[in-house]
């Protein structure tokens, strides 16, 4: 056991009491001396040093007791009931080791609402960046028409078209959004079944190869797969993952270049699926924030290709949600590789 802090102090007052008393003895020791002899004064300076050292120690133990208390009532997270007026020096050592956690915890909490507070304040400004530009795009186009333009259906009919652009993103922006706070708030349901990955992404070849077209690029797979590819997951959650890297790929690659797909064994339990592009690629400084809602690397290019600014954030929502894992490779100017795990079929 440790030496209690409290019986050192009251040691040492002790001592100091009672080499006092004897000081103060010392003019009177020869009568008592003569009349009681030498034993008897050993036996009263021990019996005073033994009392004194009662006295100190409960004095000191009452003090600190009392300070320790009003501490407990004073602090909301301690309980009264914790502290026993007979320990109290481990209750110190107890009422230190809570204050430092609590201290630690509140640091923490701070950081977090700090950090939540400047995440929420760019949130806002760029919900409202990416809400403003298309909707004052829609009626730029429909103030023209109103004053005279829609008499002159040439103009009429572009300027109706670009304003349905503007509302096709808005539409985007409000569904990713929407999507996007279901996931963070009430989390994700997953309607977790066996289904044939191949499958998947030669449906979402079909969906886009008309948008590829438009900039030439082929979507292809890696290899041809003489069987099917079985794995477990939310066949719709999946699908848009897919959906959005491959969109994203479509985006931002090069005109006459290629969007792979390839599906590998990754461990014993899982594949890996890769998407994989020869297009302008990502600078390495940019790859750690790439999955961030509304953050783009070059922000004219991709406004200029449309999107809300918030799919990848939504792949990494989804293939986290299936307790999978998301990564990315790209070599800037040669193309990017956003692949994610999967669990294989049993």
């Amino acid at each position: 056991m440790k030496f209690r802090k409290t019986y050192s102090y009251a040691i040492w007052s002790a001592a100091y009491l009672t080499l006092l008393s004897i000081i103060i003895a010392g003019v009177s020791y020869f009568f008592i001396a003569k009349h009681s002899g030498i034993g008897v004064v050993i036996i009263s300076i021990i019996a005073l040093f033994i009392i004194s050292f009662f006295i100190i120690q409960y004095r000191a133990e009452h003090f600190i007791y009392r300070r320790l208390k009003k501490i407990y009532d004073d602090v909301s997270f301690l309980d009264t009931k914790d502290l026993r007026s007979d320990s109290v020096t481990t209750d110190i050592d107890k009422l230190s080791k809570k204050m430092q956690k609590f201290v630690e915890g509140k640091r923490l909490e701070i950081k977090s609402l700090t950090e939540r507070d400047s995440f929420r304040r760019d949130f806002l400004g760029n919900v409202a960046h990416e809400l403003k530009t298309p909707l004052f795009t829609v009626q730029g186009y429909i103030l023209t028409l109103l004053e005279g333009a829609i008499n002159d259906k040439h103009i009429r009919a572009k300027y109706l078209q670009r304003a349905n652009k503007g509302v096709e993103r808005l539409v985007a922006v409000i569904k990713d959004l929407d999507m996007i706070a279901k996931l963070e708030t009430d989390g994700m349901k997953l309607n977790i079944e066996v289904f044939n990955i191949l499958e998947i992404i030669q449906n979402v070849f079909d969906l886009f190869e008309m948008r590829a077209k438009k900039r030439n690029i082929t979507l292809k797979f890696d290899r041809i797969y003489e069987f099917p590819v079985f794995v477990r997951g939310d066949i719709e959650k999946i699908e848009q993952v897919i959906i959005n890297l491959v969109v994203n790929s479509i985006k931002y690659g090069k005109p006459n270049g290629t969007t792979t797909i390839a599906v590998d064994t990754y461990n014993q339990n899982k594949f890996i699926i890769k998407v994989i592009d020869n297009g302008e690629g990502i600078k390495q400084q940019y790859l750690s924030r790439l999955f961030e809602r509304f953050y783009r690397v070059d922000q004219s290019r991709s406004r200029e290709q449309g999107g809300s600014g918030l799919g990848l954030s939504i792949v990494k929502h989804i293939v986290e949600a299936h307790n999978e894992t998301i990564l990315l490779k790209s070599t800037f100017g040669k193309g990017s590789e956003f692949s994610f795990t999967l669990e294989k079929a049993k």
